[in-house]
């Protein structure tokens, strides 16, 4: 729950002003807050979604909100060639694209005695080969443009692990290994980063926050006593993004409020 006391920020509309964003899992949670912040610092955007077509058109208009311009695309990123697709409309409205945020993901798992090979397969296609279809499709462009950024969505589970969900901490892990491997075979054109969220209050949580003693335990846990809404992921995305992060490539940022500390 946000702190009555606590102000948003704003971000200046320079300062990715006409640069094209494709933002995969936009249509919600830390997707649909980082394309609205996208928007308002001035980026033209890019959804995807697959099955939530309201949701991405939502998305769209709130973009479009801050006089930008917005398109949502129906691609499935764990595919290559729905990637390819999603990065060719792109390309096709608008001309380039400066910024990947790889966010698409899903948070399921089981005891690994109970893990099936579909289960496995489902969360580290999505999540790991997600970000690896969207990098590989958007790269070549951004070569030739000489320029460009990526953000990359992890998890503290990518870097601690989680019991009870190898599958999805195995991904996360992977991502973040993909983005310091990108950072130096991309740059000095190409940034490479990532995030690093802890527990972010959206749908992805709402089972266990349902449980709202389990919710008061997890609270406990975290130094600055909050769970991280989605658009403390989304302007930490925007800043990583923008040239205020201009020195800055191969960097994993934890959002975390203190609950862990990687050095």
């Amino acid at each position: 729950m946000e702190r009555s006391n606590e102000r948003k920020i704003s971000f200046p509309q320079d300062l990715l002003r006409d640069k094209v964003a494709i933002i995969t899992g936009g249509s919600r949670g830390i997707g649909r807050a980082t394309a609205q912040r996208m928007a308002e610092a001035g980026a033209h955007v890019v959804i995807n979604f697959v099955g939530n077509e309201e949701a991405a058109k939502q998305t769209v208009e709130e973009c479009r909100a801050f006089g930008r311009e917005a398109l949502a695309v129906r691609a499935d990123v764990a595919k290559l060639d729905q990637s390819n697709e999603l990065v060719k409309k792109a390309i096709e409205r608008f001309g380039r694209v400066d910024v990947i945020v790889a966010n698409a993901g899903i948070w399921e798992g089981a005891p690994i005695e109970e893990m099936g090979e579909e289960l496995w397969d489902r969360v580290i296609d999505l999540n790991l080969k997600g970000t690896w279809s969207i990098c590989r499709a958007a790269i070549p462009y951004m070569k030739r443009q000489k320029g460009g950024s990526i953000v990359i969505v992890s998890s503290t589970a990518g870097q601690r692990g989680e019991a009870g969900y190898s599958n999805y901490a195995a991904s996360k892990g992977g991502q973040i290994s993909f983005t310091k491997s990108l950072a130096v075979e991309l740059a000095p054109e190409i940034r490479v980063n990532c995030v690093a969220p802890g527990w972010v209050d959206t749908d992805m949580c709402q089972g266990v926050f349902a449980d709202e003693d389990y919710k008061r335990r997890i609270i406990e846990t975290i130094p600055l006593r909050r769970v991280a809404q989605p658009d403390d992921i989304a302007t930490a995305i925007v800043f990583l993004a923008s040239d205020w992060a201009r020195h800055i490539t191969g960097e994993i940022l934890n959002i975390n409020g203190g609950s862990v500390l990687c050095g």
